[in-house]
């Protein structure tokens, strides 16, 4: 297999001019460097490679008069080189990321984007991670979301985190939290539900899954964050357990289904919903805690799409 070619470049020192003063770092870099892909552009200035007048600067640092920018040097692609995955989908990934650090990215992935290949698909997130950090020969995806679930998603960048993070998942070290737009009034008293899971492949090669005594056993945590009177209610969900499918098919088995679930959910509230805009799956793993193998805790939280934010504030009106 051969590798692509690449091309580098060696430190830049750019003056900014009079007429620039006022522009923000990161577009004044994506019209200083042609050719140079946003999201490089991105990755460098978050990592604080990019300095102005010798100091760090954060990407919405607007430019003065005289600033001198220091750019690093850039491996770039050769020009004809094809690109493998569509830049605007890395580019989306790249802006997703909420937190990295050597041995782990987590991203809000976007609704519709499967976390890998298959099923018909030539990528998904840990394909385009790996285009996006070439360096990180043992990049792994931690955990699975559902490709049309929102959310904070974990990725390994190297093994000893995978192993640390997996150990984790199977005790206590992770905690999950996902929102729910569910149809119905929620009841404040179904605080958790215990209902073994069976997964069956269909002939199409599509996963369903039922509340079956046969089952593995699954438990569910769930709250109310917010109801919009009898028509629905947005919960928050904990799974305990981390079985496939496993949020959505206990609200389906509680008499209250996710909202755009084309799977479990109820047709005639999903198209009410979707005549709001809402079209998508209200799934959106919102907040994380990690317990690190250093002993440190890693809480991040997700803000929803703007789909989401818009549907709920015209069901609030």
């Amino acid at each position: 297999m051969t590798t692509p070619s690449q091309i580098s470049t060696g430190v830049q020192l750019l003056e900014v001019q009079p007429e620039i003063a006022g522009q923000r770092i990161d577009n004044f870099l994506r019209t200083q460097l042609k050719g140079v892909p946003k999201t490089l552009i991105y990755r460098i200035l978050r990592k604080g490679e990019v300095r102005v007048n010798k100091g760090r600067i954060k990407p919405e640092y607007k430019l003065q008069a005289g600033d001198v920018v220091r750019v690093p040097p850039l491996r770039l692609a050769e020009r004809d080189e094809p690109e493998p995955l569509a830049q605007g989908l890395l580019q989306r990934l790249e802006a997703a990321i909420v937190y990295e650090d050597k041995a782990l990215i987590v991203l809000n992935k976007p609704a519709g984007i499967a976390v890998h290949g298959g099923s018909g698909l030539n990528y998904g997130v840990i394909e385009a991670f790996r285009q996006l950090r070439p360096d990180a020969k043992d990049i792994e995806l931690v955990h699975r979301l559902d490709r049309d679930t929102s959310g904070l998603l974990m990725i390994a960048k190297k093994r000893s985190m995978l192993r640390h993070l997996h150990e984790a998942l199977r005790g206590d070290g992770v905690d999950k939290r996902y929102l729910a737009l569910v149809r119905g009034s929620w009841p404040t008293a179904k605080k958790r539900i215990s209902a073994p899971l069976l997964k069956n492949n269909l002939r199409s090669g599509e996963r369903m899954v039922e509340v079956n005594p046969e089952g593995k056993d699954a438990l569910t945590e769930f709250r109310v964050v917010r109801r919009f009177g009898d028509f629905a209610t947005l919960i928050e969900a904990s799974p305990i357990t981390g079985r496939t499918h496993q949020i959505r098919v206990h609200a389906k088995h509680a008499g209250h289904s996710i909202a755009g679930d084309s799977k479990y959910g109820d047709e005639e509230f999903t198209r009410e919903i979707r005549e709001l805009g809402g079209k998508r799956l209200f799934l959106h793993a919102h907040a994380l805690r990690v317990t690190l193998p250093d002993g440190g805790v890693l809480e991040l939280e997700a803000p929803v799409d703007d789909v989401w934010a818009k549907t709920l504030e015209r069901l609030g009106a």
